[in-house]
């Protein structure tokens, strides 16, 4: 599933970046979303989810059939299981593909180039989004980076270029205007300015003498500047996109969680109380990392955790908090995971049946074996 999704991941970026093809963009929509469903079908057939659609039938419930075949989820559907914030701006970049291809596909192809100039910053995150849960789920060696490369082009780096493409933005049929525009209108503030959202980029023709290790492209992060630098970017005025590469800097474990800390953010996204004590749990349960004492402690889901062999202790990723976020996230999942029941996280009390540890003798339900002794001496 994985492969297939690389593959249709890298057709639609070859079709995007096709002057001659005549449905560009749609093609780059649809193969994106099929990209994005083969993807999320992977992670939940290694999660072991059942991803199959059920009707019932009287008191009997059957799997759902097309030609014989179980029929699955939707990429929509799949969005709202992996990302349940709806707030969220990954889910809401992919929402609003869902709903521009249900728009576009088979229509609008004398629009496909002012399409693509007005929704280019949302194409540009559904990509990095892409890339992005790719390497977290399944590791880095299936980054998508070695086999996309920044296409050259003229766009909007001449005045002719950029008067241009804001032509094609104006050309846009009345349709489709009102669908991107009400789109936006109904996000949270915070997602509608989110990169994952909408990927805006802005370039500036290097003029200092060319490092033999740096790439045609660099890329600067906003969060990365200084005040006087933001200022002065921002003073640009809007202008083209910008494409832009990861610093590299001389940093140990950037990025890395302490257990302290991962565990805080894990309860601060759950309804449930989660401390030290049920993470050093979660690790066992899932192997990410080695018992303390082990003979090799570098043998780590690199995932999720990597063991600093300077202070012979262990660093966790944010992809081992989101996983668990997303685990904990319902009773259900808290209790398949850690093999207790959760605590509500503001009042203390137990969620469902608590633990039989955590009931006082007198009050645990007799077994069996009990009643009938106590029936028989009666």
């Amino acid at each position: 599933m994985v492969d297939a999704s690389r593959d249709e991941a890298q057709l639609a970026v070859r079709l995007y970046n096709d002057p001659a093809e005549t449905r560009s963009f749609e093609g780059f929509v649809v193969h994106m979303h099929l990209a994005w469903l083969y993807l999320l079908h992977g992670e939940m057939t290694r999660a072991g989810v059942d991803f199959r659609y059920w009707r019932s039938q009287g008191r009997v419930r059957r799997v759902e059939r097309i030609d014989g075949e179980p029929k699955r989820w939707d990429l929509a559907t799949c969005v709202r299981h992996r990302w349940p914030d709806e707030k969220d701006p990954v889910r809401a970049n992919l929402g609003f593909f869902i709903g521009l291809r249900n728009k576009i596909e088979h229509r609008y192809a004398r629009q496909q180039d002012a399409l693509t100039a007005a929704v280019g910053g949302q194409s540009q995150a559904l990509l990095v989004n892409y890339d992005e849960e790719l390497t977290r789920e399944f590791g880095v060696e299936t980054s998508m980076a070695t086999r996309l490369r920044f296409p050259i082009f003229i766009g909007s780096f001449t005045d002719e270029g950029e008067r241009t493409l804001r032509r094609l933005r104006s050309r846009l049929p009345a349709a489709l205007r009102t669908f991107i525009a009400d789109y936006d209108a109904g996000l949270d503030e915070t997602t509608a300015h989110d990169p994952r959202y909408d990927f805006r980029l802005r370039i500036l023709q290097e003029l200092a003498p060319k490092d033999p290790d740096a790439l045609a492209v660099q890329f600067t992060r906003y969060d990365d500047l200084s005040e006087e630098q933001r200022v002065a970017v921002e003073s640009m005025g809007k202008k083209g996109y910008v494409v832009v590469r990861e610093q590299k800097r001389p940093v140990i474990g950037h990025g890395l969680l302490k257990p302290t800390d991962a565990a805080r953010e894990v309860q601060e996204q759950i309804p449930f109380r989660f401390n030290t004590a049920l993470f050093a749990k979660s690790w066992k349960e899932l192997g990410v990392r080695p018992l303390t004492g082990d003979v090799h402690p570098e043998k780590t889901d690199e995932r999720y955790c990597l063991f600093d062999e300077r202070h012979r202790d262990y660093g966790y990723t944010r992809a081992y908090v989101a996983k668990l976020i997303r685990e904990c996230a319902t009773e259900t999942g808290f209790r398949a995971l850690l093999g207790t029941a959760p605590k509500d996280k503001v009042t203390g009390d137990w969620v469902g049946t608590p633990p039989l540890s955590a009931t006082p003798p007198w009050k645990r339900p007799v077994p069996a074996s009990e009643e009938l002794l106590e029936d028989a001496s009666a």
